[in-house]
């Protein structure tokens, strides 16, 4: 109700603004904002929109202080907010500030390239900075965007603010009527891959490929798809293709240098990098994907030398900062904390660089012992996370359970003998940051068994069952399974051993090690039943903890509310006792802790579990040569270690809810 009235208001605040009654309508925003008069506007409000609207209103007014009291507050909370950014720009052009402006306007059509008064304006100042190719650039874009139809435009709106369900409806309405329209069918894509639906956001690519073979935006969208898909080899191959076309275009090259990092070619990778810096020697963030390369072969000084790179090339990009701290051995200086505050200020950043700030400031402070600032860090980077990610903790509670309600020992006994009977997965799951990468290090360096990555082949598999369930309008997800026959099952199971092959190097045994495939065991044992699954555990308040200041590329939105992991956690404990129960002896649970204190004891254990004979690599696991690409790969390469075991307890007050709302399970863990 409070929003229809405020909607409302809103509007009619908007016609004063379009008929230049800039005093009357911030008469009408200012109680929005928590002021009865414009003396001193209230830089404190979430009131986002009134916020928006009252910052243009003191442009017009020519009240550029008040503007850019207003403009800070707004791009600090919703730092994400296209307009914001744009409003910035007109304002700093305003102050005939042309080259800050310029910058301004780019960040907001990153955001939102529908926005076509910032197009326009990048055409304006680039030409009266005599900058004529970025001119043209940013021209071709206009021209594009006043070519492209009002429906895709307004899809386009609705997705850069996350309306991803209105924006596809809207997409879906447009290809229907143009069903070959190439934009529409990369945006129709765009979407699709952040549904989850990447095989149907694949076909979408593949089929706008063939239809304009020569559109190098849709084979760079492809490229991007097949990397998703971790079908790196297609990536790799497409990548070349595109570079054929221009070889010294430095977009491309950096392009096959991400494709090579995929396929395990890091060296290739590293000199691409360097061919770009050697044209573009500032470019921080080909600087920072140099660095990543670097950690992930085992070259820390180097890395962390990239990473420093990219920060004196540009010093607000947070992701450098956040890569440093990603290290986890890698300590700042007081000088590189103060550089951070002067940062946290800055309009200039988008909401991941704000949030990779935070992150590094809470683990600068960790370092430090100031532990109560640095939760507060944490927190801030948690907060601002947690507001663009959309998690539902009820609803992915219901959807654990209902695998209870499923997947009974009854409905195993009904499909024993199907599914395909090849026994070399081995799935190590459970939660992020439970000792998961440790225990895959440790195995890996057997020499019958081949190391992979987190491969999203199972949850993709689920995600696929659950929208033709969905589309059906009739069984969701993990209801979806009781209609699969054993010839499903079969191929089901061919299909994932066909698709992973492309990670393996010739053992007998590879790993799976996706933590969240704990939720799909189920899935799991009816089309693998020889498949190993293998528990990796962790004290509850130490796992809880390390996850919620750990910042994850993607598909843990769980860990950026302190509630929510903790739900999260006791929720996997619920299921994996009912995997237990309906699966006796098919999963082996491996404790963190008993693995820190007696190493020997428990790689017997798993090799046993396995089937694999003893071997004296698995002790010195931190020696093995691999790449290693988690937020463990520099803790993997250490001897084993206890410093992790208690590093919870240092934000105990921080932490009393979180312990109390898992009293219960940690009165049984094992001690």
């Amino acid at each position: 109700m409070i929003q229809q009235e405020t909607s409302r208001d809103l509007s009619s605040i908007q016609k004063l603004m379009s008929s230049q009654q800039f005093d009357q309508a911030l008469t009408e925003l200012l109680p929005l904002l928590g002021n009865t008069s414009d003396a001193a506007p209230d830089s404190q409000s979430n009131d986002v929109e009134a916020l928006y609207m009252a910052a243009v209103c003191y442009r017009y007014k020519k009240d550029y202080t008040r503007a850019q009291t207003l403009l800070n507050r707004l791009i600090i909370i919703d730092p994400d907010n296209g307009r914001a950014h744009q409003e910035q720009g007109h304002l700093l052009m305003a102050g005939s500030q042309l080259e800050p402006a310029v910058l301004a306007f780019a960040r907001a059509c990153k955001i939102n390239p529908a926005l076509t008064a910032s197009w326009q304006a990048q055409v304006t100042i680039f030409s009266s900075l005599g900058n004529q190719p970025a001119a043209d650039q940013a021209k071709a874009q206009l021209a594009r965007l006043q070519a492209t139809p009002k429906y895709l435009i307004a899809a386009t709106d609705l997705l850069s603010q996350g309306k991803l369900i209105k924006a596809e409806n809207l997409c879906r309405q447009f290809l229907q009527k143009n069903p070959r329209h190439i934009e529409g069918m990369r945006l129709l894509a765009d979407i699709g891959q952040q549904l989850g639906a990447l095989d149907e956001a694949e076909f979408l690519l593949e089929s706008a490929a063939a239809f304009e073979p020569g559109n190098q935006q849709v084979r760079i969208d492809y490229i991007g798809v097949l990397r998703k898909r971790q079908r790196f080899g297609e990536a790799l191959s497409e990548a070349k293709q595109l570079l054929e076309q221009a070889p010294e275009n430095p977009q491309f090259q950096s392009i096959v240098a991400i494709e090579l990092m995929q396929t395990g070619e890091y060296d290739e990778a590293i000199d691409y990098f360097d061919k770009v810096l050697a044209r573009l020697p500032n470019d921080s963030i080909t600087l920072t994907s140099k660095g990543h390369a670097l950690k992930t072969q085992g070259h820390y000084q180097q890395a962390v030398e990239a990473y420093k790179a990219a920060l004196a090339a540009r010093p607000q990009h947070g992701e450098a900062y956040y890569s440093l701290a990603n290290l986890k051995t890698y300590e700042f200086s007081e000088a590189e904390i103060d550089r951070m505050h002067q940062q946290e200020g800055s309009t200039e950043h988008t909401l991941m660089e704000r949030v990779y700030l935070y992150f590094a400031l809470g683990k600068a402070y960790e370092d430090t012992r100031a532990f109560s600032k640095s939760f507060e860090y944490y927190r801030l980077g948690n907060q601002l996370k947690s507001h663009s990610s959309g998690y539902d903790a009820v609803k992915m509670t219901t959807e654990l359970m209902a695998q209870r309600e499923v997947c009974t020992a009854e409905f195993f006994a009904s499909h024993q003998k199907q599914g395909n009977p090849a026994a070399d997965p081995i799935f190590i799951l459970g939660l992020p940051r439970a000792g998961s990468t440790m225990l895959e290090q440790i195995l890996s360096s057997h020499s019958q068994v081949d190391g992979t990555l987190e491969l999203p082949n199972i949850l993709s598999m689920a995600q696929k069952l659950r929208r033709k369930g969905e589309a059906a309008g009739e069984k969701t997800y993990p209801e979806i399974l009781t209609d699969l026959n054993a010839e499903d099952l079969q191929k089901l199971g061919e299909q994932f051993i066909a698709d992973t092959r492309i990670h393996r190097k010739g053992a007998l045994f590879f790993i799976d090690k996706m933590p969240n495939n704990f939720r799909h065991i189920g899935l799991i044992k009816l089309i693998l039943p020889n498949a190993k699954i293998i528990d990796a555990r962790r004290h509850p308040m130490a796992c809880c903890f390390s996850a919620y200041k750990q910042l994850f590329a993607e598909g843990q939105a769980f860990s950026y509310d302190l509630n929510d992991v903790g739900q999260y956690y006791s929720d996997y404990v619920t299921l994996m006792d009912h995997w237990d129960t309906v699966l006796p002896g098919h999963i082996l649970r491996v404790h963190y802790e008993q693995v820190v204190d007696d190493l020997e004891g428990q790689v017997r254990r798993m090799l046993d579990y396995c089937g694999l004979p003893f071997e004296e690599a698995c002790l010195s696991f931190h020696e093995t040569k691999r790449s290693v690409r988690t937020a463990s790969s520099e803790q993997v390469r250490q001897p084993i270690y206890r410093g992790g075991l208690e590093q919870w307890q240092n934000y105990s007050v921080q932490l009393d809810e979180l312990e109390t709302q898992l009293a219960d399970i940690i009165s049984t863990y094992p001690s």
